[in-house]
């Protein structure tokens, strides 16, 4: 298989078991959490057993692996100790995620809770820089672009671009969502076929590949999360649906996960699978097809 390819995977009794999770899907890559997305409390670094890891990993051929952070985290809160908390969860995924010789972590920055982009973007590049500070050179912080909903850091790729443009840091890239991005009302699609305002009630329409060639932002992707989207095109909601089973036109993620500029990134499957437990089979089967792979 050419093409990078793999679904969020538990790593429930040890990242090791998680290779084989992954390869069991028809996955060449996996995407995990470090700990319970959902609670604050990390696991000690020592309990990885990195040649286990290693070892499975070579067993099964797992190309990539990538870290996705915890969901409670919010670099642009107006609570000082959350903000402290989010730096201190950061700092050990960043660390983490250099042990497992992984290929990044995934973040969603957090929300302005309606105070706006402007007023908490310099907040959020100081919590960034102290995290790139403390981390290892083999670690890497991709911010996720978020579905612009409540203030989302990150919900529009001009907020993506601002905030690589302001760290200048070579550890800093980021990961674009297909769901997000049409939450957010970017075209998947020939950028010469963006839908018009009209058609959209008003609502402006951008081309993702067009944004992304012209905010230079093509050497900084790291990874792209395929999901579809529960919602209609520009909803501003997040909600995954697997592959073919949403809103978003199947012909439009075609043309983006085949353009050029994609061909050698990570994919990465977050669908809830249809058993509802997850990236499963069926859905890789789907994205290979989309993709060309076999």
């Amino acid at each position: 298989m050419h093409r990078t390819i793999g679904g969020h995977i538990s790593a429930a009794g040890g990242v090791e078991h998680a290779m084989e999770r992954a390869a069991a899907i028809g996955g060449n890559a996996a995407q995990i959490f470090s700990g319970s997305p959902r609670v604050w409390q990390r696991p000690s670094i020592e309990s990885i057993h990195l040649d286990k890891l290693y070892s499975k990993r070579k067993e099964f051929g797992i190309k990539s692996i990538i870290t996705h952070s915890m969901y409670l985290l919010n670099l642009a809160s107006e609570n000082p100790e959350l903000v402290k908390k989010s730096i201190a969860v950061l700092k050990f995924d960043m660390q983490f995620n250099a042990l497992i010789k992984g290929q990044g972590i995934v973040v969603h920055v957090g929300s302005s809770q309606g105070r706006g982009w402007d007023v908490v973007k310099d907040q959020v590049a100081k919590g960034l820089a102290e995290v790139l500070a403390a981390s290892p050179k083999e670690s890497y912080f991709l911010i996720e672009n978020a579905a612009s909903q409540n203030g989302k850091v990150g919900g529009t790729l001009e907020e993506v671009r601002w905030m690589l443009d302001t760290l200048q840091s070579p550890q800093l890239g980021w990961c674009f969502d297909t769901c997000h991005a049409f939450a957010g009302a970017y075209y998947l699609g020939e950028p010469g076929k963006v839908p018009s305002a009209e058609a959209l009630k008003g609502q402006q329409v951008k081309s993702a590949i067009g944004e992304i060639e012209r905010l230079n932002l093509v050497e900084t992707l790291r990874c792209v999360h395929v999901n579809d989207s529960r919602d209609p095109f520009g909803s501003g909601r997040d909600r995954h649906a697997n592959l073919g089973e949403g809103e978003m036109g199947q012909s439009e993620l075609k043309y983006f996960l085949n353009h050029e500029l994609m061909k050698e990134k990570t994919l990465i499957l977050e669908v809830p699978g249809e058993e509802k437990e997850g990236p499963d089979i069926e859905n890789i089967n789907r994205l290979k097809k989309l993709v060309g792979e076999k």
